[in-house]
Order: C-alpha cells, then sequence, then structure tokens
C-alpha cells in the first residue's frame, strides 16, 4: 500500500471518529423534553398559536438525524368554531446530516399518522390557516428582514418523500356547511428527475385514485423564481371508476407565471361538481379524540333568483399556455351524460379565453365561444355566446328527468351575451346582449310544468287559466326572443306561442338588477268559445322572479271591450265578441316574435 493511499485512509477514518464521537455526544446531551419546548416556543413566535406534543418525543442521530412524536396539536384562530385547527397522532421526520455543514435543509422523508385538520372561513372572509395575524412578533417588512426570508428560502430543500396515512380534512364555509375529505394514504416519492405520486383518498363521499409522475417537487420549489423549470405531468386520476389522463408539461421562467401545455382526455368521465356539502358535526378519526359540534346557522332565503355570493375568481390561476380538453362520454349529476365534449382553454395571465367548446346531446349538437377576462380586478368581465342545433326538448328533458312528461320539440337555442360583475346577481344585472330560443311541435303534461318553479307556474297559469282543466298542454310552437340592454329585458311583442286552443303574446320587461317582473299578457282562444276563460284571461304580471304575482290587467280589459264597442261591465258578451273578432283577424305570434338568427349568432340558419 502506498504511502498517499494510507494518508487518505488515516484521514477518512479520522473524520469517521470525529462524526460519530459528535453524534454520540448529541445524543447524550440533547434532551427532548427541552427540544418540546424549543419547538413550541418556536411556533408560537412565528404563528401566534399553542403548539402542544403530549405524547413522548424520541431522537436519534444516525444514519440521519431523525425525530419522532406523538399527540401535537395546534391551537385555532380566535374566532374559529374548534380550539383546535389541527391534531396529529405521530410524526417521523427525517434530516440529513452532510448538507447541514453547507447550512443546508434535506429533509429525507416525512411522514404524518392520524391527522385531523379542520379548516374555516368565516363571514368577514378570515380564514383560519391564515396565522399572519395572530403571530405575536410579526416578522419585519424592511429590506434586511426581506433578505433573511430569502436567505432562509434559499437554504431549505423540500423534502424527497411524503407519507400521509389516515387523514381527515374538514372545511366549513361561512354558512357552516361543512365539507368532508378523507386521505387513506398520500405518497410523494422524489428520485432523479421525477416524483412519483400516488393518493387514494375519499372527497365528499367520491371515491378518488390519483396516480403517476411528475417533475422534480423539490427541485421545482427551490428554483422556482430562481431559474427557468420544465415540469412534465403524466398523471391518472380515478374518480369512481372512471379514469381521466392528463399529460403535458408546465414551464417557468424567473419572476414570471407559469405556462401550461395540457391535454385532458376520456373515454368515461363523471363530472361530480363541487359535492353537497353536509351540515353536520365533524366526525373524527377513530385515533383522535371527538371534535365539539358545530352550532349549525339557518342560512337566511336568498333576496335574488341570481346568487349574490361572490364567485372566488381570484382563485382561478393566472398562467400562459393552452390546455385541450377530450372526453367521449362526461356524466353529470343526476343527469344523463353529454358526448364529445371537446373544448380548448386558451391562458393568458388574466384572461382564460374558450374559442371553441362542442358537445353533443343524442342528435343535438351545441357550439359555444367563452371569454373571461380581468379575472384579477374587481368586476372580471364575460362574454359567451353560441349555438344549438339538432335538439329535441323530449330528449333533452329526459336527461334531466327520466319520468319527464314531454314528447317531441324541436328547439334552437342562439344567445350573445357580455356582462361584467363578480355574483350571478351582479353579472346578469350589467347583462347586454340578444337570446332567441324557438321550440316546435311538443306535447307536455300539466304535472311536468307545475314543477317548473314559481316564476314559470305562474306565468303559464296567466298565459293559459284553462292548463290546470286539462292533462295535457299541446304546444304548436313558442318564440322567445329576448334583447338585454345594461341589465333590462324588454319584451315588445317579442315572446309569443302557439298552442291547440291559444294564442299568446307577451309584452313588458324585466329589470335584472332588481329582478322585477312587469309582463302583460294576452291569450286569445282559437275556437272563438269562452269556456274557461273569463276577463282575468287579459293579466298583468308584476312582483319579482322570486316572488311573481298575478293581477288582471284592467287596461287590456278595458281596451278589449271597447274596441268591440261594448262595455266594461257586460261580463261574458265582452268575452264572446272579443274571441269573435280574434277569429277574423290573422295573428301568427311565434313568426312575429321571430327574429333572424344570424341577427344573434353569426352564421346560423
Amino acid at each position: 500500500m502506498s504511502k498517499s493511499t494510507k494518508i487518505i485512509i488515516g484521514v477518512l477514518g479520522g473524520a469517521f471518529i470525529l462524526i460519530a464521537a459528535g453524534v454520540w455526544y448529541a445524543a447524550s446531551t440533547v434532551d427532548p423534553a427541552q427540544l418540546t419546548k424549543l419547538l413550541s416556543s418556536s411556533v408560537k413566535t412565528a404563528t401566534g398559536r399553542d403548539l402542544k406534543i403530549s405524547g413522548p418525543v424520541t431522537l436519534s442521530f444516525f444514519p440521519r438525524i431523525s425525530v419522532s412524536a406523538e399527540r401535537l396539536s395546534l391551537s385555532n384562530a380566535s374566532w374559529a368554531s374548534h380550539p383546535e385547527m389541527l391534531n396529529l397522532n405521530r410524526i417521523e421526520l427525517d434530516i440529513k446530516i452532510l448538507p447541514l455543514l453547507s447550512q443546508r435543509i434535506e429533509v429525507g422523508s416525512i411522514k404524518l399518522s392520524g391527522l385531523e385538520l379542520i379548516l374555516q372561513k368565516n363571514t368577514a372572509g378570515k380564514v383560519n390557516w391564515d396565522m399572519s395575524a395572530d403571530a405575536s412578533n410579526p416578522v419585519a417588512t424592511s429590506d434586511s428582514g426581506q433578505a433573511d426570508s430569502a436567505s432562509v428560502s434559499d437554504k431549505l430543500i423540500f423534502m424527497d418523500s411524503i407519507a400521509i396515512v389516515d387523514t381527515q380534512i374538514q372545511y366549513q364555509d361561512p354558512s357552516a356547511s361543512i365539507s368532508s375529505y378523507q386521505i387513506k394514504r398520500l405518497s410523494l416519492q422524489e428520485g432523479g428527475d421525477e416524483t412519483s405520486i400516488s393518493v387514494n383518498m375519499q372527497a365528499q363521499g367520491q371515491a378518488l385514485d390519483l396516480s403517476g409522475k411528475v417533475g422534480p417537487l423539490s427541485r421545482s420549489f427551490k428554483q422556482w423564481d430562481v431559474s427557468s423549470i420544465r415540469f412534465p405531468v403524466d398523471l391518472n386520476l380515478n374518480l369512481n371508476g372512471k379514469t381521466l389522463l392528463m399529460k403535458g408539461e408546465v414551464s417557468k421562467a424567473p419572476k414570471a407565471i407559469p405556462t401550461f401545455n395540457l391535454a385532458l382526455s376520456s373515454k368515461a368521465f363523471d363530472w361530480t361538481g363541487s359535492g353537497e356539502a353536509v351540515n353536520q358535526a365533524p366526525q373524527s378519526i377513530s385515533t383522535a379524540k371527538p371534535v365539539p359540534a358545530v352550532r349549525q346557522t339557518q342560512k337566511p332565503q336568498p333576496n335574488f333568483l341570481f346568487s349574490n355570493d361572490i364567485i372566488p375568481f381570484d382563485a382561478l390561476p393566472q398562467a400562459n399556455g393552452k390546455v385541450l380538453i377530450n372526453i367521449a362520454e362526461l356524466g353529470l349529476p343526476k343527469r344523463k351524460p353529454i358526448e364529445n365534449l371537446q373544448a380548448t382553454l386558451q391562458l393568458d395571465g388574466s384572461s382564460i379565453e374558450i374559442p371553441s367548446l362542442t358537445f353533443q346531446m343524442g342528435k343535438g349538437s351545441a357550439d359555444i365561444q367563452i371569454n373571461l377576462s380581468q379575472i384579477n380586478k374587481a368586476n372580471p368581465e364575460l362574454a359567451v355566446k353560441g349555438v344549438t342545433k339538432d335538439f329535441v326538448l323530449e330528449n333533452l328533458l329526459s336527461r334531466l328527468d327520466p319520468s319527464s312528461k314531454v314528447s317531441g320539440g324541436a328547439m334552437k337555442l342562439a344567445f350573445d351575451i357580455k356582462t361584467s360583475g363578480n355574483s350571478l346577481h351582479q353579472m346578469a344585472a350589467n347583462s347586454n346582449g340578444k337570446i332567441q330560443l324557438s321550440i316546435n311541435q311538443a306535447r307536455m303534461g300539466t304535472n311536468f310544468l307545475n314543477d317548473a318553479g314559481d316564476f314559470v307556474v305562474t306565468l303559464l297559469d296567466s298565459m293559459n287559466p284553462m292548463r290546470k282543466k286539462t292533462s295535457e298542454t299541446v304546444l304548436e310552437c313558442a318564440v322567445a326572443y329576448l334583447p338585454i340592454n345594461n341589465g333590462q329585458v324588454n319584451i315588445a311583442n317579442t315572446v309569443g306561442a302557439e298552442t291547440d286552443r291559444l294564442d299568446v303574446v307577451l309584452a313588458g320587461s324585466i329589470n335584472l338588477k332588481t329582478e322585477a317582473v312587469n309582463l302583460t299578457i294576452n291569450p286569445r282562444e282559437k275556437s272563438g268559445l269562452t269556456t274557461g276563460l273569463d276577463l282575468a284571461g287579459l293579466v298583468k304580471m308584476g312582483g319579482t322572479l322570486t316572488n311573481p304575482k298575478a293581477g288582471i290587467n284592467q287596461a287590456g280589459v278595458v281596451n278589449s271591450a271597447v274596441s268591440v264597442g261594448l262595455g266594461f261591465l257586460t261580463g261574458g258578451v265582452s268575452i264572446l265578441a272579443e274571441n269573435a273578432r280574434s277569429m277574423t283577424t290573422k295573428v301568427h305570434p311565434c313568426r312575429d316574435a321571430l327574429h333572424p338568427w344570424s341577427d344573434i349568432y353569426p352564421g346560423a340558419q
């Protein structure tokens, strides 16, 4: 053995002995109880919250620094419904030793067992996971403070491996409704240039599995605003046994918003929406202590048909790029699926454009364009237009309700609307544009019509006082042309319907700002008979969309009577004469109401 080799071996051996001695010294002198107090005081200083560790804390120093603790809890915000925001049965943490020599923290792995997390948002918009307001010693915002923060961030490297088991997350919204999520298993394992992901969970009663690979999470986290990164995505999302494939790439330049280029595809997938929130107390995991019941508050009745609740547009990602969607069959909650859904989302910073969204329902097809801009502003702007063809009312309603008593009804719809606002009510109030709907040759059961809601039922009763005396309505045609100007829908005899017994014309207005209704309804009986029809047939509909009211249109009754040279009090004779006059006057409510389709949607026939 050469002299130089002996020197190298000797140096390495001496270094090993020194490291071993240091580990032995640390293990023999570090007091877990003191460590517990240090962690609790550090958390208190940083967040203003109380960290309690009720179970044992253990340490080991070889081959890595390993820390484990049991029965941890973190106090909640002062205004929250529960005293504790977080309960954790056990945490195991491994920290690599050698990176510490370079003042870097590399977490080899972390494992959480029996995590119970309660998230809450109050009516003032505060969230209990924002701990900045609770911190007793807030971090200074000076340049030196920012530099220190950046320095710490640069020295912190994300963990190589994360394992989470037996976890329950509850979210309580301002109305006290609770959403529940259970994570049976979550695993992130980083190796080389990729991170393997495996998730098995229940979200609002829906079984969800996510598996696949993405780019290196720790490296991307560290370099997010430092250097350019390319982050491949290859994931399979399985929801209730149906799979959605997500492939593509996310890239980001320093100090710039990310760029997405993704493709989402599936042969069959179910859209569950946000799920039904349940008003119940959180159910604790068997290994965690019970959680106090939530005091539920009754949600007030809405003032408007179009909700005034704020839409969280600011939660939408600001990014560049493109997302392609291709789903052969998309299931909808309590509805039959739609077919051949294809869409392209073009992301451009604070705007999202969908130049073409197409889908089919039976033989019917729809083509829609959407542009949502200024999502980072107080009043985002929305433009949406589209056209449908070959839809049949019978097929459409059978998808919504298999027991629907409707047959036939070829229909067409076109719309072109522009608006702005941060709630459905604001958007309705600020809307401008045109909508036109036509339906031909349909038979509708009275029971079905009664399920359409207060406004529609009141409107139908006003249009056809004989409706309740028959089990079926034969609709020959119906046309509704609705021009909207700054939230005002002006109906100048542009809504008409023809049934086997009646011709009906509507005129008036609907103010979407106040949702006030002011409609005059004029039905004419085709048969010339007065059976079942009296002066109340000429009615005026008022109230609001949520509380409609129908009453006699006195002016209309008088004018109808005067027009045939009769007095107001002649009763049935007025009706008889009016009906006789209507038989000789050719009226075509549908034809008169219909506008050229190309006026609403360019190119439509």
